[in-house]
């Protein structure tokens, strides 16, 4: 078992809230962080299983008579109408009061494997009730040196991860997509053709960290517009894409407006494009935005909450491959090279003299950080990682 940097975000966000909502896309984690978290009182249901829901044919009775622990629901948005008598159960709790011995926080335990519905209904019904945390795929901080190189091609999924070989770990990821295709896109978008959807997606994993012409994309599937930006939103929302918003400010600046789209688990990208190993990795012509999108999601998953990530790209060609703004409004520009002697572009001292952040990163593959002159800091991504994780 690997252990996970989320598991204290977890446990603080229980400690506050009376439901937390762990987000994260199948097979990611979830259940072995939410039962590491339960043990060893905390009950757990499975809302995929027929007899799990089946005890919940009384919601409030159910749960009523389990107030004292913790409860786990999984695949919450298989049954969206439980959301009303959580709420219910959790004001009860709150109005009996800590003098009465009634716990008021860390009742429940909700897991998701995709946001819009989830999202949805427990922002409605559970407002002011509820803490959000998101689960993403082993990282650098999780896992031994020995796998990092693994981590890049295979992903961060722990069976795609940990597989006994590279040709296990492609089928579980082919296995994995067929699975989305198959059973969520049917649940979540029961009129999108599967086929169809893995075109779609297939195609998003050529234009790996590219702005995104959704037009050009839909007349290449032969689709109208709308449809593809469903489709577009539907992989968003299951958590297997990233829209990256460009930065604007009110300054008048020529400044470019599409989103950048990542697959965001690298192994799911290298199986999109049939890449079955560090051979044929290094050797693709998407090795450079497949290291970029890499970077970004290992330096997401451990940034503070409330960091919001973008991208800064002028019509001039001023650029930085990732801007974190945090909430006080500072900023914090990283630039991304494969290359293990990296030089910084001119685009990137222009973008800056425009931004002016106050940490300026260049993330190589390297083993070593040194300064490379005007503030600019060569990092190793581990390092990067630690650091940003430091400053929460």
């Amino acid at each position: 078992m690997f252990d996970r940097f989320k598991l204290a975000d977890l446990q603080r966000a229980l400690q506050r809230a009376p439901a937390v909502v762990l987000l994260g896309p199948r097979q990611v984690g979830k259940t072995t962080l939410a039962l590491q978290v339960a043990q060893p009182d905390g009950g757990y249901l499975d809302l995929e299983s027929p007899e799990d829901r089946n005890k919940l044919s009384n919601v409030e009775q159910y749960l009523r008579a389990r107030q004292d622990r913790l409860i786990v629901l999984d695949e919450v948005q298989r049954l969206p109408t439980l959301f009303e008598p959580l709420r219910g159960l959790i004001d009860q709790a709150r109005r009996a009061g800590t003098p009465n011995g009634t716990r008021t926080s860390g009742l429940y335990l909700l897991l998701g494997s995709a946001s819009l519905d989830l999202i949805q209904h427990s922002s409605e019904t559970l407002a002011g009730r509820v803490a959000f945390v998101e689960l993403s795929g082993l990282h650098r901080l999780e896992v031994p040196l020995s796998l990092w190189d693994g981590l890049w091609v295979r992903g961060g999924f722990p069976q795609s991860l940990t597989a006994l070989s590279d040709a296990d770990s492609v089928q579980w990821r082919r296995d994995f997509t067929r699975t989305y295709l198959e059973r969520d896109v049917a649940q979540f978008a029961p009129r999108t053709s599967a086929e169809l959807l893995r075109r779609f997606w297939t195609m998003l994993a050529h234009l790996q960290g590219s702005t995104l012409n959704i037009a050009q994309l839909a007349r290449n599937l032969d689709i109208d517009t709308r449809t593809a930006n469903g489709y577009l939103d539907l992989l968003t929302d299951l958590l297997l894409t990233r829209k990256l918003a460009p930065w604007h400010s009110n300054q008048g600046k020529r400044l470019v407006k599409s989103n950048k789209v990542y697959i965001r688990d690298s192994g799911l990208l290298h199986s999109l494009l049939g890449i079955n190993d560090m051979d044929a990795l290094l050797s693709h012509p998407v090795v450079g935005a497949s290291w970029e999108g890499h970077v970004i999601e290992s330096l997401l998953a451990v940034a503070p909450a409330g960091t919001t990530p973008s991208f800064y790209r002028s019509n001039a060609g001023a650029e930085i491959d990732l801007l974190l703004t945090w909430p006080s409004g500072e900023h914090w520009a990283i630039e991304i090279k494969r290359s293990t002697t990296p030089k910084m572009e001119r685009g990137f001292y222009s973008a800056c003299e425009e931004i002016r952040p106050s940490r300026k990163w260049l993330i190589y593959p390297g083993m070593e950080g040194y300064p490379l002159g005007d503030g600019i800091e060569v990092m190793p991504l581990h390092t990067a990682m630690q650091t940003l994780a430091a400053a929460s």
